[in-house]
């Protein structure tokens, strides 16, 4: 069995004295693991990093069978995603969250194309935050788990739109909030996007993760590099 894809590299892992056990999130063949010959030297390690575009060929006797990569770089992303702690724990957030949401070798070429793009802004485009929020309903519409913010889930109004119910993840508008204003969420507002919008997107995105997508995953908690960035975006968010 033979296959050449270009992919996102999420996880490096130590594999006996000298090879390494990658698993990369490619555009044809989904999320897909191998093992690098010489992977787990120093000549290798600035090329098998979090978050690096690469080119890969998978070879294996059966389909089935975990199988050997050789890989060929094609953007490391390394100079954008080093520059803070803020961009280094999104390529954390966003490798771990790929790792334990997607089920192996299964193509999600929408969600690959979305997740090329938004790597491409990190650390590059001011508003990356904002991007990322997107790219957390993204993945959840992907599982299955879509967010509804179109239009008033009472009403049907798609104007003034202030909330979202936390059970059915559907929005709901001012008015028709009226008095359980308190017993619902805060719609991030994308229009007017800036900081606050990215820390409401965060936790309206955090809490559906946790309810819908961790449990149907069999997990009890998200993956501690989303936790950690969803943290440090709100932190440095709500103090500038």
């Amino acid at each position: 069995m033979d296959w050449r894809d270009d992919g996102i590299l999420l996880t490096v892992r130590r594999h006996g004295e000298s090879a390494a056990i990658i698993d990369v999130f490619t555009a044809g063949h989904g999320r897909h693991a191998g093992v690098v010959r010489g992977g787990g030297s120093q000549r290798m390690a600035p090329l098998l990093q979090p978050g690096a575009q690469i080119a890969v060929e998978w070879h294996a006797r059966l389909s089935d069978h975990l199988g050997a990569f050789r890989v060929e770089p094609i953007r490391s992303r390394a100079t954008n995603l080093m520059t803070n702690g803020d961009t280094l724990a999104a390529i954390g957030a966003v490798s771990a969250l790929l790792t334990v949401c997607l089920a192996e070798r299964e193509p999600r070429p929408d969600l690959y194309a979305a997740t090329v793009s938004l790597l491409d802004l990190v650390g590059s485009a001011p508003d990356w935050p904002s991007a990322y929020v997107a790219w957390e309903m993204m993945l959840m519409a992907d599982l299955g788990f879509p967010l509804d913010l179109s239009c008033c889930a009472v009403t049907g109004t798609t104007e003034d739109l202030a909330f979202v119910s936390p059970k059915t993840g559907r929005a709901v508008s001012k008015i028709a909030a009226g008095p359980y204003q308190d017993r619902l969420l805060p719609m991030p507002d994308f229009q007017a996007g800036g900081r606050e919008a990215v820390a409401v997107g965060l936790s309206l995105t955090g809490h559906f993760l946790l309810k819908w997508v961790a449990p149907a995953l069999g997990l009890s908690q998200l993956p501690e590099a989303r936790t950690r960035l969803a943290d440090r975006l709100s932190r440095t968010i709500l103090h500038k």
